[in-house]
């Protein structure tokens, strides 16, 4: 039997699938083209007629036609796969790229990139990316850490965390710090807004309007921050919003300060301060541990959503923008919820701790 004469019997299920295949404008163009070849034939077109209606040659309409016969519907959703003319690289190989780059360092830079590597070990680039994608290495990323070396880091940890999971009975827990130096960025040119295929543009460069200092306190249980704005962050800004805390919280109620190591937090004005109000308890974080608070995460809400990309040209501007965001939030407050218990917290710090010690010991 010729080709012309082939005879395709398509059942009403295919023959279902197939044309809702070609409806949908979803469908890539290439299995469109396959289900109407399939469907032409099964109509008693012939070849000719086949490759002008799917635009196609005549060795394809012929492909498709078997690949039908032989595994069906499924069979035209798959490409066939071919074997790679590239042999694969030796095992060996592959285990010395992955060594030197972990263990090992380029003559002439800090990191290995996938030509540097490729020269090194006699392989092509494209194959030192296929070999790290595998072993999921990103030579070219690094991600910062601190290691608290707050000899009181495990005593302060446990009291902070045990405020956020167990807060005391009718008190209230205020994680309070102070986002400073914000500045009054006012671009030179006006951006180009968002538009399908290019990004919202702003200028690199800018006028300096001033700066303010943004202070917070985020209650944990409501989510609700006080805030204020002040021109600096000097003890006598911090006695300042004490006093606004003591105001906006309602006695006789306890109110426990979860905050940071800053000077002007210890002052003997503070502390004055603190003695004569001794409802307030200040629960400090480890050196080198802010994300210990939680009002570092409102900060960084507020800057993403607010001021970085922000245009303003006052100080009065900016903080006009910050009380809004303020008053905004505070309507619909979310508080976040802390998650990891203080042993988890200690047990992943004593692995830093043994993971450095090994790496000074083989120095």
């Amino acid at each position: 039997m010729r080709r012309d004469d082939l005879c395709l019997y398509l059942g009403p299920d295919d023959r279902a699938e197939l044309q809702a295949l070609v409806a949908d404008r979803n469908t890539p163009r290439k299995l469109v083209w396959r289900a109407e070849i399939v469907l032409a034939t099964s109509d008693g077109h012939g070849t000719f007629e086949i490759m002008r209606r799917a635009k196609t040659s005549k060795p394809t309409v012929w492909r498709w036609q078997e690949r039908y016969l032989d595994a069906g519907v499924a069979g035209l959703k798959r490409d066939k796969t071919r074997p790679s003319r590239v042999p694969p690289l030796p095992r060996e190989t592959r285990l010395k790229v992955i060594a030197k780059t972990v263990q090992e360092s380029p003559s002439n830079a800090t990191h290995w990139s996938r030509s540097l590597m490729a020269e090194a070990v006699g392989i092509s680039p494209s194959s030192v990316g296929r070999i790290w994608a595998e072993a999921g290495l990103k030579p070219h990323q690094t991600k910062g850490f601190k290691v608290s070396n707050d000899p009181l880091f495990e005593e302060k940890v446990t009291d902070i965390v045990g405020l956020y999971l167990d807060p005391p009975e009718r008190a209230v827990v205020l994680c309070v710090d102070e986002k400073s130096q914000i500045q009054a960025l006012d671009r030179t040119q006006p951006g180009l807004p968002l538009k399908k295929g290019r990004a919202a543009t702003m200028t690199h460069d800018y006028k300096r309007h001033g700066t303010t200092t943004l202070f917070a306190a985020l209650d944990v249980k409501s989510g609700v921050v006080i805030g204020e704005c002040l021109p600096r962050h000097r003890a006598r800004e911090f006695l300042k919003f004490l006093r606004r805390i003591d105001r906006a919280v309602l006695g006789p109620r306890d109110v426990h300060l979860v905050l940071d190591n800053y000077a002007t937090h210890k002052t003997p004005e503070v502390q004055a301060w603190l003695a004569k109000h001794p409802r307030f308890k200040l629960h400090f974080t480890p050196t080198s541990a802010s994300w210990l608070n939680l009002v570092e995460r409102f900060f960084a809400e507020i800057t993403t959503r607010r001021i970085r990309r922000g245009s303003y040209s006052s100080v009065d501007d900016l903080e006009t923008a910050i009380y809004d965001y303020l008053l905004q939030h505070n309507a619909k407050p979310k508080p976040f919820v802390w998650a990891k218990s203080a042993d988890d917290i200690l047990k992943r710090e004593r692995r830093a701790l043994n993971a450095l010690d090994e790496i000074r010991g083989n120095r």
